[in-house]
């Protein structure tokens, strides 16, 4: 099934499943055309929804390999008028930036989404998981926090 067979579904539930199937199997090369015709569709939350697992599934992937620059900047262009998606972006480029100890600054992981603060509680640097033990937005990002650094000196 194309994109272009996919718009053509009524039912937006199995237009978002065919997205995922197709994104799951694009290769690089057409990665970008993809996503842009999949953001295409009426149904802009649905579409953004899609792309959104999307860029998720992918980014866990890549973040640690030097790939993921010029992939993160080809799908920040595609998403630019998304602004979720761009957030997610950033917040993916955050956590691969305090993961791999490249430089960060404190206020940008504290200003971030529950989804970043809390996938970063669970097990990246123990100063990320000192800064939100502390400063978490949320009670259940610092007790994740604080149950991770306990995980650790326990070890």
């Amino acid at each position: 099934m194309n994109v272009d067979d996919i718009l053509q579904t009524p039912d937006e539930h199995v237009r978002f499943a065919a997205y995922l199937d197709e994104l799951q199997q694009v290769p690089d090369a057409d990665e970008v055309d993809l996503v842009s015709r999949v953001l295409t569709d009426p149904d802009r939350t649905m579409a953004q929804s899609a792309v959104l697992r999307h860029l998720d599934h992918r980014a866990a992937g890549l973040y640690p390999s030097p790939a993921y620059e010029e992939w993160v900047r080809a799908m920040t262009q595609v998403a630019i008028d998304r602004p979720l998606l761009v957030q997610r972006l950033r917040e993916w480029s955050l956590f691969r930036a305090i993961t791999l100890k490249l430089a960060w600054q404190p206020d940008d992981l504290l200003t971030s989404s529950n989804w970043l603060q809390l996938m970063t509680a669970a097990g990246t640097t123990t100063e990320a998981t000192e800064i939100l033990a502390e400063a978490g937005r949320t009670k259940r990002i610092r007790n994740t926090a604080k149950a991770t650094l306990n995980h650790r000196r326990q070890s």
